[in-house]
């Protein structure tokens, strides 16, 4: 069972008897598997809908186990497998009914003659205009603005890769604190810098005529962007004197 449904909050003292958990002890047991992920976040994932956590009388959130749980379902469905919110919470709702359904298929697949075949379902690797605007909370203007920086970019048909949603939450999020959209433009520079040095080095293997190196190359990417993403975190808190977390 992935979740257990919200019951009528009780006294902070019940709630502390029953095992229930605050959003901050959430985020520190989420925080291994999950280094960026915020509060913000896991507000953000309860108004989409994806947890239901128990309210305290002085309104505070109070977490289950299985609220954790699915959290972390929702996080690894995000991240290993670019899947939308709308798509992850189908799934998760579909297994909790007890109905046995695979992981929807994402994007294209290819054959091993490399050539691209539509796989069945959505192409739920991308989001629409209204879908970004609606996840991250924004209006069409901000939008705007943050593609006149270089932020975020359409694609070919208008829509958007995945992870848009989360850029914009991150610019949204970092613009709490008076960091505007233009002040990014460094940072965008700085992604595409690293971007452009592990295409370099996984260049090769995408060229390759086997089919399972093509797919190495893939695995090789997700390995080094995640590397790059942790030497720069590194590189970032070392240069403002802080500890990583």
């Amino acid at each position: 069972m992935l979740h257990t449904p919200s019951g009528g909050a009780g006294s902070g003292t019940a709630a502390r008897d029953s095992g229930l958990m605050s959003i901050g002890a959430v985020l520190s047991a989420l925080h291994d598997e999950f280094p960026e992920v915020t509060i913000s976040k896991i507000r953000f994932l309860e108004a989409e809908g994806l947890v239901e956590p128990q309210r305290a009388p002085s309104g505070y959130r109070k977490f289950s186990a299985g609220d954790v749980e699915r959290l972390g379902h929702v996080l690894r469905m995000q991240r290993d497998h670019y899947l939308p919110l709308k798509v992850i919470r189908e799934h998760l709702d579909a297994m909790e009914r007890g109905e046995a359904v695979p992981l929807p298929l994402v994007g294209r697949q290819r054959t091993g003659d490399d050539v691209p075949v539509r796989t069945e379902g959505p192409t739920v690797a991308r989001v629409g205009r209204a879908e970004l605007l609606a996840a991250a909370d924004i209006d069409e203007g901000e939008l705007k603005e943050w593609e006149s920086y270089g932020l975020l970019a359409p694609l070919e048909d208008g829509a958007y890769e995945a992870e848009a949603v989360t850029v914009a939450a991150l610019v949204a999020e970092l613009g709490r604190f008076g960091i505007e959209p233009r002040h990014l433009r460094v940072m965008k520079a700085a992604a595409d810098r690293e971007a452009g040095l592990v295409d370099q080095v996984v260049a090769p293997l995408r060229r390759h005529r086997n089919p399972q190196t093509r797919a190495h190359a893939e695995a090789r990417t997700k390995e080094l962007a995640a590397l790059t993403v942790r030497l720069h975190a590194a590189l970032v808190h070392t240069a403002l004197g802080v500890r990583l977390p």
